[in-house]
């Protein structure tokens, strides 16, 4: 009985030691900012005022196959990771997009998104940031350049920085305008 008793109060002491031996900074909290995302917010381009949601948009990153959206959306503002390892990210915005079964519509495997297909590039030059001993280090990018691939049949009309020598340190804030 009195090894049952010693080993109780060994395991609660121990749990309260681990309990309170806890800080705050051990735990990254959800609200603490991160690496932020790229924001694009998307115009008219024949009335600049004026949002215009991006219809039936895919994005999917250039190199890789994975798809950013999920599934075929409408959107006027848009969030793009940029790479964190490289000081250059490239995506395919896909307006008016579908799924093109390429001509097999009970075989799903080689199945693809088709519409009209925009690259863009995003250049930048990174900078680590110390956020604190919980949630670490985190990018943040400067001199960030938007370009659009020009292939004969854009929808992206034009883009437009919000800041001179834009940075992208914050993701509430909108960084670039699209204009299709």
């Amino acid at each position: 009985m009195k090894k049952i008793s010693f080993l109780l109060i060994l395991i609660t002491c121990v749990g309260i030691g681990i309990t309170l031996s806890c800080e705050p900074d051990d735990i990254c909290s959800a609200s603490t900012s991160t690496t932020p995302n790229l924001i694009i917010e998307a115009y008219d381009v024949n009335n600049p005022e004026n949002i215009k949601a991006i219809t039936k948009l895919v994005i999917g990153g250039v190199g890789n196959d994975f798809i950013l959206t999920n599934g075929i959306i409408s959107a006027s503002k848009i969030e793009l990771p940029l790479k964190t390892d490289a000081n250059t990210t490239q995506y395919i915005l896909i307006k008016d997009a579908f799924i093109n079964t390429n001509g097999t519509p009970d075989d799903t495997s080689d199945d693809f998104y088709d519409g009209n297909k925009d690259t863009i590039t995003i250049n930048y030059t990174r900078e680590e940031v110390y956020v604190s001993r919980a949630c670490g280090y985190k990018t943040i990018f400067k001199n960030v350049t938007f370009v659009i691939e020009p292939d004969g049949n854009n929808w992206i009309k034009s883009r437009q920085p919000l800041n001179d020598n834009q940075s992208v340190e914050d993701e509430t804030e909108t960084h670039f305008n699209i204009y299709h």
